[in-house]
């Protein structure tokens, strides 16, 4: 990566954050907005991004044996009010049909905003012994919630996620579900995404409509706000119960299972875009990067140069990497702007003088580190590279996370940490209600989590000054 900014057409960072989010999800082709208000197309290079995503969770989500299915994209209005906290907190988001062909439907139909009501009605008709259990589902598919500000994957009307359903014989196993994929998350943040996360348990006013608890990953961005990752719930069995799910125990006794859900989006695009981007575009972990590595031949018009890149694209490719060549007529300039732009973590160059010295030139796209390597050590050199661009990727936003977390003792401190520094803060928290409220309303902030890993900052709350014995992170959030 270049120190001079080599792509006008985007603001910088420092001048308009969200300004120069969206310029990149557009210019570097991410989406495009649709002709129906606050609905975005995810172009081909976007789903592309979001179709590695898939294959890597998916992946991990069957290892512990769940499996894919498709429930239908409508939902019957008396279907939806029978768990009432799930519908109150949905039902200002809804979109709902009235009509089919030329006829009003005797029911309104909700699009899809979730789909527990969907898969609880399912699950009625079908489970009947303990024997069937534990039902282990999940389905990547879009839903509809009718948002009033939006923006390209952080906040759609239509987005694209998957959506984790499952029932167990016991409040245990469902517990231990929920855990389960919670770190399944947190891995992927990490270990995929190279964006360290906060892990915890939401406050029971942020907590997912209908559920007894509900569990995040958090994230923090460039700009210092708070983005929630993805989240997993335990609902206990009130579903069941609202929903008439039963299964003959091992005792020979109706009973009802104990559920989970557990969801993460294309606002995963997002976090990449905000965590690791810069003013030339995107910045892409190798894992999840369309193309993770682009051949660039320097001077392609003389002898030689053209076949010699075409060699190393086919032994890079045969080695397992996703490689892409450009021998287009468009400038080197032009070229090393566009792929930078596009995320690309790592770019190679060969051209006459590399080919007399036997070498090509590697770049990193996260610290436009160059390294001059031998040609017969291209392989082994570009894995090299793309784990030092993960590795490096991951140490800057842990950095970024570690640097602004700050302590504070009172709502007043806590505002202007937010305002001075942004970022999280953590305070201690007696558990009321009012004083969340109290943060949101002095402070600007909302409860992220209470994290797992507590830290004990005194023994009375910021709020409030009453005896509290946990720690609770606020922020800004996305």
């Amino acid at each position: 990566m270049a120190k001079d900014k080599k792509v006008e057409q985007i603001t910088d960072m420092e001048v308009d954050f969200a300004q120069w989010y969206t310029d990149i999800c557009r210019k570097a082709e991410l989406v495009e907005y649709a002709s129906v208000k606050g609905f975005t197309i995810l172009r081909p290079y976007g789903y592309a991004i979001w179709e590695n995503m898939q294959r890597i969770m998916d992946a991990e989500f069957k290892k512990t044996g769940h499996q894919n299915v498709a429930m239908p994209v409508l939902i019957p209005e008396s279907l939806l009010k029978k768990e009432g906290e799930l519908v109150n907190g949905f039902a200002p988001e809804c979109a709902w049909v009235t009509q089919g062909g030329s006829e009003e439907l005797e029911e309104r139909l909700a699009f899809r905003p979730t789909s527990e009501t969907m898969f609880c009605d399912h699950w009625s008709r079908v489970l009947h012994s303990y024997r069937e259990l534990p039902m282990l589902y999940n389905q990547w598919c879009s839903v509809i919630r009718w948002e009033k500000t939006t923006r390209p994957f952080l906040r759609s009307r239509e987005f694209w996620w998957q959506e984790g359903h499952t029932i167990h014989e016991t409040a245990e196993e469902a517990m231990a579900e929920t855990e389960q994929q919670l770190n399944c998350y947190a891995d992927f943040y990490e270990k995929v995404l190279a964006i360290p996360v906060v892990k915890g348990r939401k406050t029971d006013k942020e907590k997912f409509a209908g559920a007894e608890a509900t569990y995040t990953v958090e994230c923090m961005m460039k700009d210092h706000k708070a983005l929630q990752g993805a989240t997993s719930h335990y609902f206990g069995d009130k579903f069941s119960r609202a929903y008439g799910v039963t299964f003959t125990g091992r005792d020979n006794k109706l009973q009802y299972p104990f559920q989970t859900s557990w969801g993460s989006t294309t606002r995963m695009i997002g976090a990449v875009i905000m965590a690791h981007g810069d003013n030339n575009g995107l910045v892409l972990p190798p894992q999840i990067a369309p193309v993770q590595v682009v051949i660039l031949p320097v001077a392609q018009h003389k002898p030689g140069v053209l076949e010699a890149a075409r060699a190393l694209k086919e032994r890079l490719a045969a080695a397992g990497l996703r490689v892409q060549m450009d021998d287009s007529d468009n400038s080197m300039g032009w070229k090393c702007a566009q792929y930078e732009m596009k995320g690309v973590p790592l770019r190679v160059e060969i051209g006459p003088r590399d080919m007399e010295n036997g070498q090509c030139v590697l770049v990193r796209r996260n610290d436009g580190e160059k390294t001059v390597i031998a040609l017969d050590q291209l392989e082994e050199a570009a894995k090299e590279q793309l784990a030092l661009v993960q590795k490096g990727l991951y140490e800057k936003a842990r950095l970024n996370l570690d640097e602004h977390c700050w302590p504070a003792f009172s709502v007043e401190e806590a505002r202007k940490l937010q305002e001075e520094k942004g970022g999280f803060i953590k305070t201690m928290w007696c558990g009321d209600a009012a004083c969340e409220q109290k943060m949101k309303d002095e402070a600007g902030m909302s409860s992220r989590c209470i994290p797992f890993a507590q830290e004990k900052l005194g023994d009375v709350c910021a709020c409030c000054g009453k005896p509290a014995d946990k720690m609770l992170f606020w922020g800004v959030a996305y």
